[in-house]
């Protein structure tokens, strides 16, 4: 397969080394921007409005160690590369802890902030721009500040995707005020990579760290379910999304909303066709963490819309990323391990 070449809207394509049988592209990664942190602290001191709300005080005391052990690697390159290996990626699409998204910020503070994490996302991939590879932020609190914000991440620090939370202020993605925001980026044919940070709603999951166990993937659900039955992938049908977290909850049960669709004028009022139709046009990261979870989504959503995620540096990672895939056949194998994010991202392979 070498010198296959992949696309990413007009830019040219990044070359990248397989170190082993098949390309290994980890597409769920983070890298936090310390710079960032300090802006916002300017103005907001304190931990942002609602992340601490529906954590117990056991969840709390495990968030300090955690974040105490792996703020380094979090916030640096110093240990990356060598994780890399021991964990056989090739290429990391590193973006931004979920942490700094700042939409609860004015959005000139935002804006701000967004620019710091994104200049530090292009300063980190040009240290090693065999090894990685960009995602930035924008503050979607400002749709037109996010657009130009994004056209920048594009055109000018050649970042290849945009993460962004899985609403906005409790916001969701079907709403008129957003519609700008998908627009460029179906203009743009950048990757959105929609990664949540735990339930809005979440009054009942404070303990047992159920806020993100049970949370963000539920959080995923309703960012897909917006943007499919509020009419999102109709009116922008080349719209690149991939889903963290195996895409949450809808590609296990999406059966209930193809019926909810034929059964219901008011689940079909803005969406064309069977949500499960559009469901198949997103791309989900393979970060479930059981091998019969993976055979599913394999069977129902295709080898071809799945990506290998890892969640570095994170707990909720996955500890062994290319084992978790080893019973998978050599074709689907390296298309999950590598080419589908290539594709996405525009990478050519070039060994």
């Amino acid at each position: 397969m070498s010198g296959e070449v992949f696309t990413c809207g007009d830019r040219k394509p990044i070359p990248v080394k397989a170190r082993g049988k098949h390309l290994v592209v980890d597409i769920h990664c983070h890298l936090g921007i310390p710079a960032a942190d300090a802006i916002v602290q300017a103005k907001y001191p304190g931990p942002p409005p609602g992340i601490n709300d529906f954590t117990s005080a056991k969840t709390s005391e495990v968030n300090r160690a955690q974040f105490a052990q792996i703020g380094r690697t979090l916030n640096t390159l110093d240990t990356r590369l060598a994780d890399m290996d021991r964990l056989g990626i090739d290429m990391q699409a590193i973006s931004p802890s979920p942490g700094q998204y700042f939409y609860f910020t004015d959005p000139e503070t935002g804006r701000d902030a967004a620019r710091v994490v994104n200049d530090g996302m292009a300063a980190a991939v040009a240290q090693h721009p065999d090894r990685l590879i960009g995602m930035g932020t924008v503050p979607l609190q400002n749709a037109e500040m996010a657009v130009a914000e994004m056209r920048r991440c594009v055109k000018d620090l050649d970042l290849r995707g945009i993460e962004i939370n899985s609403n906005v202020n409790g916001k969701d993605f079907h709403t008129e005020d957003l519609r700008p925001f998908w627009a460029a980026a179906e203009e743009l044919g950048v990757l959105v990579f929609i990664h949540p940070l735990g339930f809005t709603h979440a009054a009942r999951m404070s303990e047992y760290y159920f806020n993100n166990l049970i949370g963000n993937p539920l959080e995923s659900t309703l960012a897909v379910g917006h943007l499919i039955f509020g009419g999102v992938l109709d009116a922008y049908p080349g719209l690149r999304i991939c889903v963290a977290h195996g895409g949450g909850y809808m590609p296990g049960y999406w059966g209930r909303m193809d019926h909810g669709w034929r059964a219901r004028a008011d689940c079909s009022e803005h969406c064309r066709h069977e949500p499960s139709s559009y469901l198949r046009k997103l791309w989900l990261d393979t970060l479930v963490f059981d091998q019969d979870q993976l055979d599913s989504l394999v069977r129902t959503h295709g080898a071809d819309k799945l990506c290998l995620g890892t969640d570095y540096p994170f707990d909720m990672s996955e500890p062994d990323p290319i084992g978790f895939h080893e019973r998978l056949s050599e074709e689907d194998k390296a298309r999950i391990l590598g080419l589908n994010a290539a594709a996405l991202l525009g990478l050519e392979r070039a060994d």
